[in-house]
């Protein structure tokens, strides 16, 4: 899983309503003001594609897996955040970014430390070597916007547990998310280019310059929220996570239960992300 190891590394903080109050994040973005109540709270790296002296090496390190989550050696609880990812195109105009085009979606494991009093976001989600999930099976985007292909797709989560299967996030429609489509996508070029170093933000705009202004990013854009199980339940040694995509015009969450069940990861109109977690 080194296909993209020279693309630049994003996510999204609070783009699905009640997901940082359950992660216990709240707290953190208190002084943060945006545009209007449902907005994101602000973006975070999570891997550079070239070292950047302003930010902390560790976000040099590539975390990226299909197929396992390491857990860190220190004692701290880990959570997974089953959520959407996008693979985008970058452009550029006078060293600011002028567009994002995604051009693929897929399941995505924004796997987080829990942590209170971290001074970023990112101090949280990146602790070295498989430390992030992406599904290798992603699936194209005919266009990024009402009546395209993602309008039919729904994400759920699990995670396996002695062999007992736990729904672990909510299983919503991708169109849930608070900001989506065209709005997301005039949200995220503005946020990249005018966010500031202030509480748990990072200057991205003077990251990106520093990698010579990457053409192509990884971009996960929002966790759902948690049932009651996933929001008290951290991840051990010998875990296994789900995140699945699936085309709710063909498919129910019943078939892809089933289908992990049964082990039988063949169906067609899914992306699925499936992870063992190694302590």
């Amino acid at each position: 899983m080194d296909k993209y190891r020279d693309y630049l590394g994003l996510g999204i903080a609070g783009n699905f309503a009640l997901h940082l109050a359950q992660a216990g994040e709240e707290e953190d973005f208190k002084e943060i003001i945006t545009a209007d109540e449902a907005a994101p709270k602000g973006m975070f790296p999570f891997y550079l594609p070239s070292h950047v002296q302003e930010a902390k090496a560790i976000l040099y390190t590539y975390p990226l897996s299909s197929s396992i989550i390491k857990l860190p050696l220190k004692n701290v609880n880990i959570q997974a955040e089953p959520e959407v990812v996008l693979i985008c195109n970058l452009e550029y105009s006078s060293n600011k970014l002028l567009k994002i085009t995604p051009t693929h979606f897929g399941a995505y494991n924004d796997c987080s430390i829990r942590i209170a009093g971290a001074s970023k976001i990112s101090d949280k989600k990146n602790w070295g070597k498989n430390s992030k999930g992406i599904s290798d099976n992603l699936i194209s985007i005919d266009k990024f916007s009402d009546g395209g292909i993602m309008d039919n797709y729904s994400i759920c989560s699990f995670l396996k547990r002695d062999n007992e299967l736990h729904a672990y996030g909510e299983d919503v429609e991708l169109k849930g998310y608070s900001y989506f489509y065209e709005k997301l996508q005039e949200w995220m070029v503005n946020q990249i280019n005018t966010q500031k170093n202030f509480g748990p933000l990072e200057p991205l705009c003077e990251y990106i310059s520093t990698c010579k202004n990457p053409t192509k990013a990884i971009i996960s854009i929002g966790a759902t929220r948690y049932t009651h199980y996933g929001e008290n339940t951290f991840l051990k040694d010998g875990d296994e996570i789900f995140v699945v995509l699936y085309n709710n015009k063909i498919l129910s969450l019943q078939n892809i239960m089933d289908s992990i069940r049964n082990n039988n990861y063949n169906l067609l109109n899914i992306s699925l992300l499936k992870q063992k977690v190694l302590a």
